[in-house]
């Protein structure tokens, strides 16, 4: 039973690459990379540490931080599960809300967050060049 679905859900994760509404592989990961990058020069101008990286090494500030990356990425969580559903409609004439969560982590969630820290590492790092190759005044 569980191993017929765990097939099911894996088809079905697999067949939407090819699918109708295909378009939003590319434009799900998009909008997150948008808020990534928002995101990460926010950072990189208010000193903060990388976003991942951040709750492993300043646990007091998890809760924060995730709620700030959920508010930043959540639309885009929304909108991959509403595309998603209707794929779901149009293609399978049923829903699976696990599927849909699924596929929302994996084209909303995850680009967000593996994004978000580099591009503020990389942001600081320009500045830090920029500011150094400055003279002096």
């Amino acid at each position: 039973m569980i191993e017929d679905m765990l097939v099911r859900v894996w088809d079905d994760l697999i067949g939407r690459v090819t699918g109708p509404f295909k378009f939003r592989l590319i434009l799900q990961p998009l909008m997150a990379l948008f808020f990534a990058v928002r995101d990460g020069l926010r950072d990189a101008r208010e000193g903060r540490s990388a976003y991942f990286w951040s709750f492993f090494t300043e646990p007091t500030l998890r809760t924060g931080r995730l709620l700030e990356g959920w508010r930043a990425v959540g639309r885009v969580f929304i909108f991959a599960i509403v595309i998603d559903a209707v794929y779901q409609y149009v293609v399978r004439r049923w829903f699976y809300p696990g599927e849909a969560v699924i596929t929302a982590i994996i084209l909303a969630f995850i680009p967000y967050v593996v994004l978000r820290g580099p591009v503020g590492r990389i942001a600081n790092l320009w500045r830090r060049r920029s500011a150094a190759s400055r003279p002096p005044c």
